[in-house]
């Protein structure tokens, strides 16, 4: 007896002395007990003295032997019976296709049993024919087992415990096994012996699945994702396609002749014949896609991956528009729209989409489509009477029902006969958030066409619900967007205001000296001059009104001294100011604003000091910035007003005022990398300073000039 032998006769008595352990144990607890455990504790026992029956034999007879093979017919009989008891019951029957393959699987194993039996009884043990026999109805019995257990494992109620589903695994895992040992002795003409000797091993493996079974450890179903019972499938049908060839290969070689050559032909060219079908024909793919999962799936939806797939479809390719501060451009609009469009699309197999979005006057336009052919109108739109009713009913509208006028009973939904007039459009769905329609998505036609039921009511209505949140949350930041458009216009507008009020203060004072000196010829052409400048200004100050805002590419080379005597030159009608300035002094920034800064704070020295004291304006190079100091010697201000105050906006100690002039100064100054320093006491006047950069700091690496044009 050879080493393999003597370990499969070992592990047979081991097997035998655990199943008859795991049968004797299981009879031994309490009946009420086990019953409330396990739905089919008696079939579960059977099993389990079936089991033992089998690995008894295995041990008399060896594996392999008719006598093993007729008692594994007995076990599969055990088997067949605590699936139907625990799967299917009277109040979940068997599917009419599950009932016939069980029913066909009894009496395959209850003939096989009687056969082997008679043949033992009959001293036909020698003859070959009825080991054949049993074989085949072995390779039947496992091959439509592994079926039964796919179906019943899927279908189960969500009561049933994990280790009752662990136990229809190792059932399932016995019968591949032996389906795997019997394909290869059918393939091959010889039996494969050492993988026959090794069925004892696999029992053992399922021997701790009965004792699992009738434990109380939890509740927790186990069930195969989609993916994977795909997969099984697959398998499965390849495994049954092995099997029609060595079925038509045994009966070829029994008949006699070349047949067995012509019949694995010509399974071999259907075969590839109908792989490539499926590989090439995207229609053939869908229509199997929808067979399966209308007649082999639960639920048509894989709920868990179609929802992470749509989500994922909803959030990529953000950022490509995105624009200053995070808001979103019309392209990055665009590109949400499509997505939607698409994401609602995929989830139904529709080969395309169009997305309707509302006008400035409500109509629904189609603004959007995502691999919808030409032939729509890019302003096609839905009246509003359909829009209304829509938005109130929240009904998914099957087209093809309105065509048949089977449309929602006792409601005119108002669809507009270019919809219903194009073949192609399928369903319309409101993307409604909350009470509001803010979208109107229409689904093409799948390549198999199919009616809709409950479960995609279902799904569209709640994927409508989470598109429109996306498309919401778009809105709301374009509407933000505008908002700080018109913040920022507004904003620009009270500075403005502040400057017209000084030119306003500058064209009065002016006005009062012409009473008085209109006469002089040197005041007339003082007061052309001032006309000139404050014309100058109030168009300055329309440009700044514009949307434009400066950026630091309007930064550039200033000469200081010509900036400071023009600002001097423009107030010489209020008051005489002494500039001091480095010769060829350069600061780094934007000239307007350069400017608009000394205006505000030369007008602020002005007003806060008496008519007969001066303002300087002194202008040097400090630590390479570029120091400018406007003194005057008016009230001063109190440090506790500095620093809680002064740069904050409508805070003015004057009369008037509309507390802008320091603050804007300052954010000018900070745009440009610039500051402002203060420095004054009550009844001793004033210094400010802006520091900006100096620009003859500014270095160009490769030349070693100073960086910028002169302005």
């Amino acid at each position: 007896m050879s080493l393999l032998a003597v370990l499969s006769e070992t592990l047979s008595a081991l097997a035998v002395a655990g199943f008859g352990g795991a049968a004797l144990w299981l009879l031994s607890r309490p009946r009420a007990r086990i019953a409330a455990l396990m739905p089919a504790p008696r079939w579960l026992v059977a099993a389990a003295i079936g089991c033992a029956i089998w690995c008894a034999a295995l041990y008399r007879f060896g594996p392999g032997s008719s006598q093993a093979l007729a008692a594994q017919s007995l076990r599969d009989l055990t088997m067949l019976g605590w699936l139907g008891a625990t799967f299917w019951s009277a109040r979940a029957p068997m599917p009419g296709p599950v009932r016939l393959i069980f029913h066909m699987l009894v009496a395959i194993s209850t003939v096989t049993l009687v056969g082997g039996i008679v043949a033992h009884w009959g001293g036909a043990g020698a003859d070959m024919v009825p080991v054949r026999a049993l074989v085949t109805s072995a390779m039947l019995v496992a091959a439509g087992g592994l079926l039964l257990i796919d179906g019943a494992v899927r279908r189960a109620s969500a009561g049933l415990r994990m280790p009752v589903t662990a136990v229809a695994g190792g059932f399932a895992m016995l019968w591949a096994y032996e389906l795997n040992v019997q394909l290869i002795g059918a393939l091959t003409g010889k039996p494969a012996s050492t993988l026959i000797h090794l069925l004892p091993a696999v029992a053992l493996l399922l021997l701790p699945t009965f004792v699992l079974a009738a434990m109380d450890v939890g509740r927790e179903r186990m069930r195969l994702s989609r993916t994977a019972a795909t997969r099984t499938m697959i398998l499965i049908g390849a495994a049954i396609y092995l099997i029609l060839i060595s079925l038509a290969g045994a009966v070829a070689r029994l008949v006699g002749g070349d047949y067995g050559d012509l019949a694995q032909g010509l399974f071999l060219i259907g075969a590839l014949g109908t792989g490539g079908v499926l590989l090439l024909s995207g229609r053939m793919r869908a229509w199997l896609s929808v067979m399966v999962s209308k007649h082999v799936f639960e639920h048509r939806y894989d709920y868990r991956a179609e929802w992470m797939r749509f989500t994922a479809t909803l959030g990529q390719g953000g950022g490509q528009g995105e624009g200053r501060g995070g808001a979103l451009d019309d392209s990055d609009d665009r590109n949400l729209h499509r997505r939607v469009a698409r994401a609602l699309a995929e989830l139904t197999g529709s080969s395309g989409a169009l997305l309707m979005l509302p006008d400035v006057q409500g109509m629904f336009r189609v603004a959007e489509r995502w691999h919808w052919p030409a032939g729509v109108e890019q302003g096609a739109a839905l009246p509003l009477r359909s829009s209304f009713m829509l938005q109130e009913t929240r009904h998914i509208v099957d087209l093809d029902a309105e065509r048949r006028g089977q449309g929602q009973a006792g409601e005119d939904l108002a669809i507009p006969d270019w919809l219903l007039a194009d073949p192609r459009a399928w369903v319309v769905v409101p993307v409604l958030y909350f009470q509001r329609m803010i979208a109107v998505a229409v689904l093409q036609r799948p390549p198999v066409s199919r009616p809709l039921d409950w479960e995609d009511l279902d799904v569209l209505r709640i994927a409508g619900q989470q598109a429109a949140s996306y498309l919401a949350e778009s809105q709301s930041q374009a509407a933000l967007s505008e908002a700080k458009r018109f913040d920022e216009f507004n904003r620009r507008f009270a500075f403005i205001m502040h400057d017209i009020k000084n030119l306003a203060s500058q064209l009065s004072l002016l006005a009062r000296n012409a009473e008085r000196h209109a006469d002089k010829p040197e005041f007339r052409t003082d007061m052309v001059q001032t006309l000139k400048i404050s014309a100058g200004r109030l168009s300055d100050l329309l440009v700044r009104l514009s949307p434009r805002e400066r950026r630091a590419a309007d930064a550039a080379r200033t000469l200081v001294e010509p900036l400071l005597k023009d600002v001097a030159a423009e107030v010489r009608t209020r008051r005489a100011l002494f500039v001091g300035c480095q010769a060829g002094l350069a600061a780094w920034g934007d000239p307007a604003s350069i400017r608009q800064i000394v205006q505000h704070l030369v007008a602020n020295a002005i007003d806060a000091s008496p008519a007969d004291t001066p303002v300087q304006l002194i202008a040097v190079a400090e630590h390479e910035r570029v120091r400018i100091d406007v003194i005057d010697q008016g009230a001063g201000m109190s440090r506790a007003f500095i620093r809680e105050d002064l740069f904050k906006p409508f805070v003015s100690t004057k009369e008037g005022g509309f507390g802008l002039g320091a603050f804007e100064a300052l954010q000018l100054a900070q745009a440009m990398g610039g500051a402002i320093d203060v420095a004054s006491e009550p009844g001793q006047g004033s210094a400010f300073t802006l520091w900006l950069p100096l620009a003859d700091a500014r270095v160009d690496a490769g030349t070693g000039e100073p960086i910028g044009k002169v302005a």
